[in-house]
């Protein structure tokens, strides 16, 4: 592997749709720069560097005041880029980390330090090569106070997490809903499904994000403007308004293929939260209570 490549456009239009103060977009990632932050060798895509300045850039851009930046597993556990990243925003952002199981205590409390409140557990196999759920587990029972664990899988596995789901003792966010099939509506199998876990318990949240990757047109969808994501979706945050959270997924892994124009990702929020009280949750309200509730 050593073609690097891009992921993200080039040149984003503005969005029709101006966010409300203080949003906060809360799913974006950081590469490199691949001099200062190599990438992992276990990698399985080799990004050109999409750094802090690049970010930030975007975030104004798009008419956002703060960002959480997720570790891309091309970083592996090394969490150096996004700490940087953190250090880099002036105290306006904050992070999720990548961690190997066997972390001291002490380290967690240094990336806790950097700005860190969760980490990353990623199940898609055509991104990690081992997902043990037991060292998983314990490194949940031991994270600092104020922490969640961010879970990343697809729908067809659902079932198969939910006891190392349930038995995770701090809150989850369940990143892109679960990768449901969105082209099979509101009530769907995979809809229904992720209701009924989201049922389960009261502290599991969840990001109604990726139209380019779930409504994308290779996948059975139409692509943008992605209606058959906002026509699943909208619902779905409308019945869970205060345990959503919303970002861009900038710069987009693997979607070099076809490269959504942020602008338009912007401007399915109010498609997906038609009410000025459901933005301002989905953007301010509910990520402010889980990175800096120390602010409120």
């Amino acid at each position: 592997m050593s073609d690097r490549i891009v992921s993200w456009h080039g040149a984003p239009s503005k969005p029709a749709y101006t966010p409300p103060a203080g949003a906060v977009d809360a799913h974006c990632h950081v590469f490199g720069p691949m001099a200062q932050f190599p990438f992992s060798a276990k990698a399985k895509y080799l990004p050109e560097d999409a750094g802090p300045d690049k970010l930030f850039a975007l975030r104004d851009h798009l008419g956002f005041s703060r960002n959480v930046i997720v570790q891309a597993s091309c970083h592996g556990t090394d969490n150096a880029a996004t700490l940087d990243a953190i250090a880099k925003s002036q105290g306006k952002a904050r992070g999720v980390a990548v961690v190997d199981p066997a972390i001291s205590d002490a380290d967690l409390a240094a990336l806790h330090e950097g700005g860190i409140r969760g980490i990353r557990f990623n199940f898609l196999k055509r991104l990690v090569d081992d997902a043990p759920k037991d060292k998983f587990l314990e490194v949940a029972r031991r994270l600092p106070q104020g922490w969640h664990v961010v879970i990343y899988f697809e729908a067809d596995i659902l079932e198969e997490l939910r006891p190392f789901m349930d038995a995770i003792p701090v809150p989850l966010v369940v990143d892109h809903m679960g990768r449901p099939d969105v082209t099979q509506g509101p009530d769907g199998a995979d809809m229904k499904a992720f209701r009924t876990f989201l049922e389960s318990r009261d502290d599991i949240w969840f990001k109604p994000t990726c139209p380019d990757r779930l409504d994308a047109i290779k996948e059975g969808g139409k692509g943008d403007p992605w209606n058959a994501f906002a026509d699943a979706v909208a619902p779905l945050v409308a019945d869970y308004q205060d345990r959503v959270i919303w970002g861009t997924d900038w710069p987009h892994p693997n979607m070099q293929d076809e490269i959504p124009d942020d602008g338009h990702i912007v401007d399915m929020i109010p498609r997906i939260a038609p009410t000025e009280d459901l933005q301002r949750k989905l953007l301010v309200t509910n990520p402010m209570r889980l990175y800096w509730p120390e602010e409120l």
